[in-house]
């Protein structure tokens, strides 16, 4: 069976602005930077640890956070310009790495060009019918004689009208450029989950009569998935549902939730077993899980199980160096740093060590890429769980706990276990069943032999 070549990624997310230190307010007069090109510093770091898929984004011309578009066809000048981006997508390219963008056709900026031509001509404005839900009977906050309808309530990203043809004859364009000057491969939907579904069945077809294996995924936080990612629509979505699970089932000492949540999403009859779920422990809106975790220590099953799981696994830049950060109510600046990557003979912490070593073995074992899920024990703080594919069996066993436990695992073939994660232990199965000692914090990832 030949597999989508997202279900073979390791994904790493890097949020350009806040990674090369470029200044939170774009005064639309500086000539173009030359930050953009600091990401080719990080590729050497990111093939060490195994990474074959690079996300990056918003990369393209904004206001502020780079989620307030103001042109879709210009990367944003305090990173780059047009030809820096096509540089660097072209030196990711050589190395065999795939690249994959923000696209943020939702909502843009009050300083898009439209939008700035309906404030100067208003009701005479060609793009009048470019904005969702614009009233001139009424004003809004910023003196404008009209209203309009904001992401989220928030007025400064102003949501566009993609039952227009003509908005979306433009933002199809932006990715026909982003696909013939760029070659990438796949697109990140920022909030997909209030987009039309019309838009985006449109949208899948016209980007895959471009490139027939181009990846969408949408940034979706409730509901079905399927809605969004079936033959139609998309390929995948965020997985948030999952998201919580991953962590603060080792904070309550409660691996009860997150197996709920895998039985659910991939177990038999999984709602998701066909799905390359884009599997997080953090990202660019959320808080550093070295932050949301009471103990760092639990930082080595938290990955040894999201590099386990079905679905894509993917890191947030930095966090695998165990970086905190917390939002606030006001500024996500916390989360989103100036960094630098690792020099080489630095000191690493042990949670770098060990990502290198679960992404190789992830790459190396087809059924952590594309087998089934069955859950074979659980307790407080103990997990297991079965990958199955092709007649070849991985188990992963999990302890949360600060000391070492044992737990006996039964039902199984085969006449030993082998653990591809500490220097090949191995333990005898005798009448189906198996005697495991699991390290404290960390676990194994056997094979049925």
């Amino acid at each position: 069976m030949k597999h989508h070549w997202a279900w073979d990624a390791l994904i790493y997310h890097i949020y350009p602005l806040g990674l090369t230190g470029a200044p939170l307010q774009n005064d639309f007069e500086s000539p173009a930077a030359d930050r953009l090109d600091e990401l080719q510093g990080w590729l050497d770091h990111l093939q060490e640890l195994g990474v074959n898929t690079l996300y990056v984004g918003p990369l393209f011309e904004s206001t502020r956070h780079g989620y307030d578009t103001v042109d879709y066809f210009h990367v944003d000048r305090r990173l780059g310009n047009n030809d820096r981006l096509r540089r660097f997508s072209d030196r990711l390219h050589e190395r065999g790495m795939r690249l994959i963008l923000d696209a943020v056709f939702n909502h843009v900026g009050r300083d898009f060009w439209a939008f700035y031509d309906l404030r100067q001509q208003q009701q005479q404005s060609p793009y009048v019918d470019w904005f969702a839900g614009l009233d001139f009977s009424q004003g809004n906050q910023y003196g404008d004689p009209f209203s309009y309808e904001g992401w989220n309530g928030h007025k400064s990203l102003v949501k566009l009208n993609l039952a227009n043809p003509a908005v979306r004859e433009h933002l199809l364009e932006a990715v026909r450029q982003w696909i013939d000057r760029y070659d990438i491969d796949g697109l990140r939907l920022d909030a997909a989950d209030v987009i039309d579904l019309d838009f985006l069945s449109e949208l899948a077809a016209f980007s895959r009569s471009l490139k027939p294996d181009f990846w969408l995924v949408g940034e979706v936080v409730h509901g079905d998935y399927r809605d969004w990612a079936n033959p139609d629509r998309l390929d995948a979505t965020t997985n948030y549902e999952l998201y919580k699970g991953l962590w603060s089932s080792l904070n309550d000492r409660n691996y009860f939730e997150v197996a709920y949540a895998l039985n659910r999403q991939f177990g038999e009859g999984g709602l998701y077993r066909d799905l390359p779920l884009y599997n997080f422990v953090d990202n660019h809106d959320v808080n550093r899980v070295a932050s949301q975790l009471n103990n760092p220590a639990h930082l080595h099953p938290l990955y040894l199980m999201l590099f386990t799981i079905p679905g894509v696994p993917t890191l947030y830049y930095g966090s695998e160096l165990g970086i905190a950060g917390l939002r606030s109510d006001r500024d996500d600046s916390a989360l989103r740093p100036r960094l630098y990557p690792p020099a080489l003979g630095e000191s690493r912490p042990a949670i770098l060590s060990d990502i290198q070593r679960l992404a190789a073995i992830r790459q190396q074992q087809p059924a952590l890429r594309y087998g089934g899920y069955r859950q074979i024990y659980l307790d407080h703080a103990q997990f297991a769980f079965a990958r199955d594919f092709e007649g070849d069996t991985l188990i992963v066993a999990l302890n949360a706990d600060l000391h070492a436990e044992s737990i006996r695992l039964e039902g199984l073939a085969g006449s030993e276990l082998v653990d591809l994660l500490n220097g090949e232990e191995r333990f005898p199965i005798q009448g189906a069943e198996a005697e495991l000692r699991l390290p404290p914090t960390w676990g194994r990832i056997l094979r049925v032999g």
